[in-house]
Formats: C-alpha cells, structure tokens, sequence
C-alpha cells in the first residue's frame, strides 16, 4: 500500500507543477528526492517470500547480519509445536507454519517478535517420530497479499496477510494419498499467477497441480510419473519458477528426471534423465537444484553427485543438454547457494560434512574449498548467503558463519542455539531469523 500511495502522490505534484510551474517546480524538486528516498528505503528493507528467498536460490544482496552472533539476540519467541519450515517474512511480519495443538497451524509475528495471529486449519497429520520430520516440514509462501500454507495433510490453506481465511483444500482427499516414505518436503510456488503444488512420488499419483490463487479451484493439473527403483520416484524438493525464452517455466526435480512445465497450462516442455539409468533403487532426492543464468545445478546420487542442465531445450534434452557432472562432490539434504554465477555447496552428511565448496556455475571447475569446524551431527539447513557472507546450521543448533573470498571462507565465527535446527535460516533488512525445534530467534543490531 505504501508504495502505491507514494507513486500517486508523486504523479499528483507532477501535474500539479504543469500548472503552476514557478511555484510548484522547486517543491516538486523537494517532494521527488524525499518521494524517491522513501521508496528507495521501502525496497531495501526487502523480502523473504519463499522458502529461499526472492530468487528461490538461498542467496539475497540486501543489508547484511551480523558475523559474530555474540550478544546480538534481538529476540526470542516460543512456538506452540514442534516443526521442520522455514519462515517467511513480507514487510513487518513474519509467518511460519507450526503444529497448534493436534491442528496444522499458521502463525503471524511483527518485527519484534510479538504473536500478532494463530490459524488453523483441520487436524494435522503427525511425522513419522524421526527427528528431521514434522507435519509441517512445508515453508509457506507469499506475495504481499496472500499467504498459502500446505501440510503433510495435504491441506493447502490461503489466507491474507491479517489471518482472514479465503479458501482450503487437501490434495490427498482429491487427488489421492501420501504415499512417500518420510514426511513431505516440497513447499508451493506462484507461478502464471496462481499457487502450484508438486506431488512426487513412488507409489501413488505423482503430479503438478495449479490451483487458482483466488478459489483454490484446479487450474490445471499435470501427471509427472516415471518408471524408477524402489523409492526413487520420492521427491522432496521445491520446484523453480522462472522465463525461458519468453516463456514462464516450472522447473521440478525428482524421480530422476529435471522437467520443465509451461506455468500457464502444465505441459511438458522438456525433460532430462541421465541421473540414474540404471533405475537404481533408493535414490529418492530431498536437496532442491539451483537454478540461474541458463542452467539448473542439480544435487543427486544421494548426495555424492552434482550436474548442471540447460534450460533452453525442448523435448528429452537427455543427451544433449548435460553442461557439466561431479561425481565427487554433492550434498543430499542441504541445497546449494547460487549467486553471481558461483555455486555453494555445503557437504552435508558423511566423513567430509561441513565441507563448503565453491564452484564456477557455468563449467562447474572448482574455485576454491573450505571446512567448518567438525562435529558428528550433519546440516539439513540449506546454507545462506547474505551479500558475502554465509551462515551454515547444523543440526544440534550451532551456527557457522563466516565470509566470503577469492580464496574461500574467513573469519569464520560459531554460535550456539541450545535447540535443534532442521530449517533453513532466512535474512531481511539486516536480521538474520532462524526457526528451531521449539522457537524462533531473530539476531541482528539494535
């Protein structure tokens, strides 16, 4: 709203100044340069919509956090259950999804922590009892006027940016059940102006769905089945959404194959296998690929393999679209940082966790490579990077930070949480907000 009212007033003292030129022009002169600070401060406080952010990459240029979190805790707010998403932050609130009781749940905060709304939507389906799962792994989205929700329910729930509820529906009363092995990963996106939903599975009715971001009514729905191993067909990721070559795609991951869907009616565009033609079992994929400047880098072989795909084909790009392949070096649960045309990636799990890795995105050579301070836990976090620096969660709470060089990550800083941490941390207008097993923490200057 505010930036609308600062365009109108803007053109107002414009005509105004057609008019009485003598007398306006210098105060319009005056009102331009304020007008143009103000709009340029609402901007750069930015926002985190998604799951990853404005670019769906893990990355944002906006005010950095503080390296060292030492006694920079601005806040510390409880939530009422234990979850696996990540907040999302519009403005001055932040939302994130949460158990509520036995009920999925939304729940709004302002800049400082304070609980401005609680919703809930219908019972919730509890995670398998792992410790990397929950009934709301799910990260909600928004675009500044609604904000959708979807749970291991399958409930996909709308609300505004006040809590008023505008429509729900479950997917797995409609289109059939949860069949994958461990709870539900993928978070929604906006894309050709409505809510899309990926459902990748081995068993079950696997698919893209669109629904209308005003009604939830299908818009269109798309099956997305391949023949693969046991489990391989599961997927947890988070589809991209972008232009390519004029046309709004989805780009999904899973069931070894990355597709590209046409946003506006869901067919298929293009498709590339090559992950695993074997149809080896098990290597369900749970890291999301990266996706920018004409390429996805995709994570895969349950984390010991990396690839990049151009996006400009058509039909099977199986053979003809492969820009580049690592088979030593990948990531299974945390997914990569793509910036500036260099790609992060965190080792998440086994003998080399903690291994940070810089990459050249369009011919994959490696730029440099660096090692957080060891620990037996691993990262299901996905790393973020805040202008040139980078924060790494491990699991049991300790966060790494640190910055980026030429040469790879210095000052490299730690601090303790106390709680576990399976969700990615988030950064807007210089905050850093994590989400534990049990708060949110928001960390920055005074």
């Amino acid at each position: 709203m505010l930036p609308g009212l600062i365009v109108m007033k803007w053109l107002l003292l414009f005509f105004d100044s057609l008019r009485f030129p003598v007398s306006y022009g210098l105060v319009m002169k005056a009102e331009i340069f304020a007008t143009s600070l103000l709009l340029t401060c609402v901007l750069s406080a930015g926002n985190w919509p998604a799951w990853r952010g404005e670019g769906s990459n893990g990355a944002t240029t906006g005010e950095q956090p503080p390296v060292d979190l030492a006694e920079k805790l601005l806040w510390k707010a409880e939530l009422p259950g234990r979850g696996c998403s990540t907040p999302i932050v519009w403005g001055e609130k932040l939302f994130v999804t949460s158990p509520v009781g036995d009920e999925d749940g939304l729940l709004a905060f302002d800049a400082k922590g304070k609980e401005l709304w609680r919703k809930t939507f219908g019972t919730g389906t509890p995670g398998r009892g792992q410790r990397v799962g929950s009934s709301t792994n799910s990260s909600p989205i928004t675009d500044g006027e609604v904000v959708v929700a979807y749970f291991k329910s399958g409930s996909v729930a709308c609300v505004d940016l006040d809590g008023k509820p505008l429509w729900q529906i479950n997917l797995q009363e409609k289109y059939g059940k949860d069949m994958l092995w461990w709870d539900q990963g993928t978070s929604p996106v906006f894309a050709a102006g409505h809510v899309v939903v990926a459902v990748m599975q081995t068993e079950g009715e696997s698919y893209l769905v669109s629904l209308d971001r005003k009604t939830g009514k299908e818009v269109w729905k798309t099956a997305r089945k391949y023949e693969v191993g046991k489990e391989s067909g599961d997927s947890y990721t988070t589809p991209h959404v972008l232009k390519v070559n004029g046309v709004e795609q989805i780009i999904s991951w899973g069931a070894d194959h990355l597709t590209g869907h046409d946003a506006a009616t869901g067919k298929l565009l293009w498709e590339s296998g090559g992950f695993n033609p074997k149809r080896s079992e098990f290597q369900r994929v749970i890291a999301s690929a990266v996706v920018g400047d004409g390429l996805a880098v995709v994570p895969f072989n349950r984390g010991d393999s990396l690839a990049a795909i151009r996006l400009d084909g058509s039909g099977d790009v199986s053979e003809t679209h492969w820009a580049w392949r690592n088979d030593k070096l990948g990531t299974d649960a945390a997914s990569p940082v793509l910036h500036d045309g260099k790609v992060y990636v965190l080792k998440d799990g086994g003998p080399q966790r903690g291994r940070l890795t810089c990459l050249d995105a369009k011919t994959g050579k490696q730029l440099w490579e660096s090692t957080l301070p060891k620990g037996p836990q691993v990262y299901y976090a996905s790393p973020l990077l805040v202008g040139d620096q980078i924060y790494c969660v491990r699991e049991d709470g300790m966060v790494f930070s640190g910055k980026i060089t030429k040469d790879g990550l210095s000052d490299i800083k730690s601090h303790v949480l106390e709680e576990g941490v399976i969700a990615s941390p988030i950064s807007v207008g210089g905050r850093l907000f994590l989400r534990t097993d049990s708060s949110l923490f928001c960390f920055g200057e005074d």
